[in-house]
């Protein structure tokens, strides 16, 4: 989609989904508590909108700032996270929502005025997809918070579930793979956008695993809670059990136990727990206990990727499961199911080696720190990817809450280990191949 229709759609849709999920909620809601893992939504809408007049306006274009008593009050970087909350350091919704309309309308304005050069094509998608990801944390802040679901969601799936049939484990092959974007990618005239953590693309000898084809569901995960897997120490690691002391949890954060019945909250609703579904809201070290429990192991990251996407060298490469272009009919995404699924359910979507739902759907653990692939360089962002390198691990895939228009197989994300308000699941691996 290098064209300027194509752009201006992109453009659009993004701007009326924040719209959607700021004006939908009260002005008593848009005065969120402090939490660690969200932001004070006008903040964020003021903080994407500063992020297309830094770039294409301030920078590109040399243009002034709108009001340079703000800049340093919209960029992140500047100010401190815990700094959001204090009142009356920003304007009020109504004028931040000005700001952000006035911003993309100039950034319309400039898409339709001017001839479309690799680079200004490069920064438009840049921004666009900056501004959807906080579109995500825009929906994970209402689960965070038991708001009532975004707009876009559809009516939750509550009629009883029963155990997903098992489909078993996909046997991948030793082989030559291709991971990250390729070469062509790494420069403002490649055809596919990616992010400086997605290149320099390289390959890769990967042994033959088996991975699972589907997610790990509630049934699964229940059936390791109701056997004490949060009470047995053994199955937690040092960073596993130092998080459990803190947390005091039992089960997963979003789960309760009503008599006999477990429920999940689904924002602002405790609704039955449905066994088909894929477990969300753990945590890597959850994940990894589940996985000493269950005698399996998370993939590496190399292993999610050739699983996903299969690029063999040689062959043709694909950036979906499917190939190279998005069918929002083989995923949840989009604010739509919020992984209320089956783990069955979605089998256009499968991976050439039969993975179903490995994109969207949950954000899928990885074993694997993030870390920089050889060559890496920086980004026109400097923050996209480098405040994460080395104590985050690598999540892969994307989520319900993700944008279609956002995310390919090769797109890397980086958690801590302790995150488990965010829509991450994972699948496992056998600890040994048995072909």
């Amino acid at each position: 989609m290098n064209d300027t229709a194509g752009l201006l759609t992109l453009l659009r849709s993004s701007r009326d989904n924040t719209l959607a999920l700021i004006n939908s909620l009260s002005a008593a809601q848009l005065q969120v508590p402090y939490h660690p893992g969200i932001n004070p939504p006008v903040w964020e809408m003021g903080h994407a909108a500063f992020f297309f007049e830094r770039f294409l306006f301030q920078i590109l274009d040399k243009a002034p700032s709108v009001n340079p008593a703000l800049d340093d009050i919209w960029d992140s970087f500047e100010l401190p996270h815990e700094d959001r909350w204090n009142p009356g350091l920003f304007p009020n919704k109504d004028d931040t929502e000005a700001y952000f309309r006035l911003i993309l309308n100039r950034v319309e304005e400039r898409i339709q005025s001017k001839a479309l050069t690799p680079e200004d094509l490069y920064l438009y998608k840049y921004a666009i997809f900056h501004l959807n990801m906080h579109i995500e944390s825009l929906m994970w802040c209402r689960q965070t918070l038991a708001y009532p679901p975004p707009p876009s969601a559809k009516p939750p799936r509550i009629e009883p579930s029963a155990i997903p049939a098992a489909l078993g484990d996909a046997q991948i092959p030793s082989g030559l793979y291709r991971i990250g974007m390729p070469a062509q990618a790494a420069d403002y005239a490649g055809a596919d956008f990616c992010f400086d953590n997605e290149k320099p693309g390289f390959s890769k000898q990967v042994d033959g695993f088996e991975i699972s084809k589907t997610l790990v569901s509630n049934a699964e995960f229940l059936a390791f809670v109701e056997d004490g897997g949060y009470q047995r120490e053994d199955l937690w690691g040092l960073g596993g059990r130092r998080w459990l002391r803190h947390q005091g949890q039992q089960h997963p954060v979003y789960w309760k136990k009503d008599n006999s019945a477990w429920l999940e909250r689904h924002f602002d609703r405790w609704l039955p727990l449905q066994t088909d579904a894929p477990v969300k809201h753990v945590s890597y070290w959850e994940a990894q206990a589940y996985c000493n429990w269950a005698g399996r192991r998370l993939p590496t990251e190399a292993e999610w990727e050739v699983a996903a996407l299969g690029n063999a060298e040689g062959q043709p490469f694909n950036t979906l499961p499917w190939g190279k272009h998005m069918d929002t009919r083989r995923v949840d995404m989009d604010g739509a199911h919020f992984a209320r699924l089956p783990v069955t359910a979605l089998p256009e979507g499968d991976s050439p080696f039969g993975c179903r739902q490995m994109i969207g759907t949950v954000w899928e653990w990885t074993s694997e720190q993030f870390m920089p692939y050889d060559g890496f360089s920086v980004d026109m962002y400097p923050f996209m990817s480098t405040l994460q390198f080395g104590d985050h691990k690598v999540v892969r895939g994307g989520s319900c809450a993700t944008s279609s228009m956002l995310i390919r197989g090769t797109y890397r994300q980086a958690y801590l280990p302790e995150r488990n308000d965010v829509f991450v699941g994972f699948r496992t691996c056998a600890l040994h191949p048995s072909f």
